[in-house]
């Protein structure tokens, strides 16, 4: 095989089921999991994610090739924690309380996890207790809610002052979105961020944490 353009392209065409076993050959041949997913799953998700802000690929493309690299990353994430290879950054995410709706929430997640960013994933209809107790136990640099309804929206502000009353307020940034939600609600309840979509939502991760774009 070609490392890493092979799995690099299999992940951007949304060749799922190509993914997995050229991400198995690769380690095979000596690559290391932290190189598979520097070289080859970072770039292609990067290269997704810019396709999908110019307009190239829509949402069921981007859906495909999330599938294509989670398919690898089910091979590497155990080798990853094995190696103890460093994530970018680490963020918990999650639908906000009286909301259960998750596409959106788990294809950001993905994105993130495509991204070299550590995912803690807590699932639908999460009350701010559930938010605080996340922050207070994983850490992360960014917190990022997702509402579909408009009528859980408030949910978000609660989060936040919840965060606020803990005195974890200053230690992370917010990040909220969602179909009804947009950049004037984000200012309006003091989020640091707003993203539109999975790939803005990786773009906003990566200026938070000054990761490069590149």
């Amino acid at each position: 095989m070609q490392f890493p353009e092979d799995i690099r392209s299999s992940v951007i065409e949304g060749q799922w089921e190509r993914t997995e076993p050229l991400t198995q050959q690769a380690l095979n041949e000596g690559v290391s999991p932290s190189n598979i997913l520097n070289e080859a799953l970072i770039p292609a998700m990067d290269e997704v994610g810019v396709r999908f802000q110019n307009n190239d690929f829509f949402l069921p493309e981007v859906l495909i090739a999330a599938k294509a690299m989670n398919a690898a990353m089910e091979v590497l994430r155990p080798l990853l924690t094995q190696t103890e290879a460093k994530p970018r950054g680490t963020i918990v995410i999650g639908t906000v309380q009286g909301d259960r709706h998750d596409i959106g929430k788990n294809l950001v997640a993905m994105m993130m996890e495509g991204a070299g960013f550590e995912g803690i994933d807590l699932g639908v209809d999460v009350s701010p207790e559930q938010f605080v107790r996340a922050v207070a136990e994983h850490h992360p640099q960014v917190v990022a809610m997702s509402a579909l309804l408009t009528t859980t929206m408030p949910a978000m502000k609660e989060t936040l002052d919840a965060l606020e009353q803990a005195g974890l307020r200053q230690r992370v940034r917010t990040m909220i979105g969602g179909a009804p939600v947009s950049l004037s609600f984000a200012e309006e309840i003091g989020a640091d961020a707003h993203a539109p979509d999975s790939a803005s939502a990786v773009i906003k991760m990566k200026e938070i944490l000054k990761v490069s774009q590149e």
